[in-house]
């Protein structure tokens, strides 16, 4: 089968390249699925530079959110069969003209949804409603902040805040631009602050009468630790999802930890196990799923995409990730 490969098994993204490669075949539990459409996301340039711990038994080929058909089916699989329609989530391999993944982690594809906005879907909506609604127990009422509010698991968990009731969202970026789009969103922020020009604790603390954001979900880590402390009011949940500025914090006081007593958590998803997984997945779509509509639909969450590439241009499409220029999901076609 083609694959998306890297010379060398690491390096830049002209290491990237349209190969030849081993078609996977479907164990006991398994599907393998003929993808016509793969998210991108910041890990699968991480582990292209070699900087990405891939889980043990998990493919080297990049990607883990697809859309497509199902073409066979192993052993104890009972509820798919062969042409259905689905979205996935795997441990990797997306980036491909097939890939196995769980049957449990599979969600048949909605006829509202394009092949596009379907797999755009499951990495960043189940990291997403991880973080938000499995770890830090949003609420009706809570105050949330967001960071990174532009990128794909930031807007998700922007709308998924409203849908569980949040009082205010406020949401981080780094230019107007992003800024503007994410309060016209229809279920979009309620606050946008512009992180390089103002002080998001003081912002925060301003939106909320002084009060403190309950939830906050963080990619950013070092450069932003010491503010989301301030940022957090008493009994706050911060979820930890990346570390984009850096993993050191040189300095910081443990009293307000202590006395404000906030719960910090790391989160994680690809290596989880498969049951893990599963019922991460089942609990998004009793909850969840069927509120998403693509973005010209009338969903109360809606799936926003920056652009699509053909997959001959994936080296185009991880440039324009790492430029950091995009507004929603970046995805690729399979040509």
């Amino acid at each position: 089968m083609r694959a998306i490969l890297v010379k060398s098994g690491r390096g830049p993204l002209e290491n990237l390249y349209l190969g030849e490669t081993e078609k996977p075949s479907p164990g006991p539990g398994k599907v393998l699925v003929k993808v016509k459409y793969f998210g991108l996301n910041r890990m699968d340039i991480l582990q292209r530079e070699g900087k990405y711990p891939v889980p043990p038994g998990a493919p080297d080929i990049l990607g883990v959110e697809f859309s497509g058909h199902v073409v066979q089916v192993g052993e104890g699989v009972p509820e798919w069969k062969e042409g259905d329609e689905v979205l996935g989530l795997a441990s990797g391999g997306a980036y491909a003209e097939y890939i196995v993944a769980p049957h449990r982690n599979l969600i048949k594809k909605p006829a509202h949804l394009s092949w596009a906005e379907a797999a755009s879907i499951p990495e960043v909506f189940l990291t997403a409603f991880q973080a938000l609604v499995v770890l830090a127990e949003v609420k009706k009422g809570d105050n949330v902040l967001v960071h990174a509010g532009a990128s794909g698991v930031g807007i998700a968990a922007i709308q998924l805040a409203r849908l569980y009731g949040a009082n205010t969202v406020t949401a981080t970026a780094s230019t107007q631009d992003k800024l503007d789009m994410l309060l016209s969103l229809p279920s979009g922020a309620t606050h946008a602050v512009n992180y390089k020009t103002q002080d998001f604790a003081e912002e925060v603390k301003k939106i909320t009468n002084g009060k403190g954001v309950d939830v906050i979900i963080d990619f950013v880590g070092q450069s932003h630790w010491n503010k989301n402390i301030d940022s957090l009011a008493y009994d706050g949940r911060i979820t930890l999802l990346a570390l984009l500025s850096g993993a050191e914090v040189p300095n910081f006081n443990l009293v307000p930890i202590l006395y404000k007593r906030l719960r910090i958590q790391g989160s994680t998803l690809r290596a989880r196990s498969e049951d893990y997984q599963a019922d991460l997945v089942a609990r998004f779509k009793r909850e969840a799923f069927d509120h998403i509509t693509g973005s010209s639909g009338n969903g109360r969450i809606r799936a926003y995409i920056h652009r699509v590439y053909p997959w001959t241009e994936i080296q185009e499409a991880h440039r324009e990730m790492e430029a950091n220029k995009n507004s929603g999901k970046i995805m690729a076609e399979v040509v």
